[in-house]
Parts: C-alpha cells; sequence; structure tokens
C-alpha cells in the first residue's frame, strides 16, 4: 500500500522523545532450537509459554522483550539473505563488562558470530540466531563519548572490535 505523498510532509509528526522499541516477535522454524539460543545461550527469562507454538521472553521481568512463534513458520526454510525483512535484533546491554561476558560465554560455546565492530557510538557483536536472524549483541558508550562531525551530527563509521580489549573487561 502506498501512502499519497500530497498528505504527509516531513514535519507533520515527532515521535515523543521517551519512545522505545518494546520487543520484537519472530517467526521461528522450531521453537526448542529458538528458545535454546535466546533462552539458554543468551540468558532471557521465559515468561510464559503457548505449548509448542509460541514462547515470550525477557531481561529483568518485563512482560516480553522477544515473542517466538511457529504460527506460519513451523519447520520453515531461512528467509532469503538477499531480501525485504529483518536486518537484525539489537540487543543493548548496560556495560561494556556486560558485553565482554557474554562474548566470552558464546565464545567457550563455540557459537559463530558474523562479525564484530567499533561504530563509534558503541561496540557490537554480530550472529545469526539458529533461524538465520541478524543478531546484534552491543553496549553504548556514554553519550559524552559519542564522536561528532564539525557540524554536529554524529559520526558512526564501522571499524575493527578490539576483542582482546573487550575480554580484559573481564579482569576488571
Amino acid at each position: 500500500m502506498e501512502m499519497a505523498s500530497t498528505s504527509i510532509t516531513k514535519d507533520t509528526y515527532k515521535i515523543p522523545d521517551q519512545t522505545r522499541i518494546g520487543h520484537v516477535h519472530l517467526k521461528v522454524s522450531n521453537l526448542e532450537k529458538a528458545l535454546g539460543f535466546y533462552q539458554y545461550l543468551l540468558g532471557f527469562e521465559l515468561t510464559t509459554r503457548y505449548g509448542n507454538q509460541a514462547a515470550f521472553l525477557s531481561a529483568g521481568g518485563y512482560h516480553h522483550h522477544i515473542g517466538l512463534n511457529t504460527w506460519n513458520s513451523k519447520d520453515a526454510p531461512p528467509a532469503p539473505e538477499y531480501g525485504v525483512g529483518l536486518y537484525h535484533t539489537a540487543i543493548l546491554f548496560p556495560t561494556r563488562k556486560d558485553l565482554a561476558i557474554i562474548y566470552d560465554r558464546l565464545r567457550h560455546a563455540n557459537y559463530p558470530f558474523t562479525g564484530a565492530a567499533d561504530h563509534g557510538v558503541s561496540e557490537a557483536l554480530y550472529l545469526n540466531d539458529p533461524d538465520g536472524n541478524g543478531v546484534e549483541l552491543y553496549w553504548d558508550r556514554p553519550r559524552e563519548q559519542w564522536p561528532h562531525h564539525a557540524d554536529g551530527t554524529l559520526e558512526m563509521y564501522t571499524r575493527a572490535l578490539d576483542l582482546d580489549g573487550l575480554l580484559n573487561e573481564l579482569d576488571q
């Protein structure tokens, strides 16, 4: 459905500053494999489950940050890499040490990474869940440390992440 370009202008509406992305709900091919990744490997807590069709997971007691279901996707193949759809789900960790802990956990589990990057404003690890959905695990640097261009806009970039430096957080 295409929106009429004459009825919406760039300055028509600004979303409230306190708005946040509340949760992601993923279609998965196998609920148990998905739970193995999100619950047992990443450590999200199961808040509710609907038999073998759906589960909801949380960090810190929220009703859910991640929903998983097989309602329209049981035993389906992964979505094609080159097509429209979700690029990745980004999971924000509170501190660099917390990112180091999950990095070390995944490393010891021999879970494959698809990348790691320093973006200036954040540091991130990239991997795929069992269905090939992209997952970004990251922490934000404090806002006062975010790099800016001369004109005041954010300077976000993609540089190699110092993984040894990240692991040094575990000793602190």
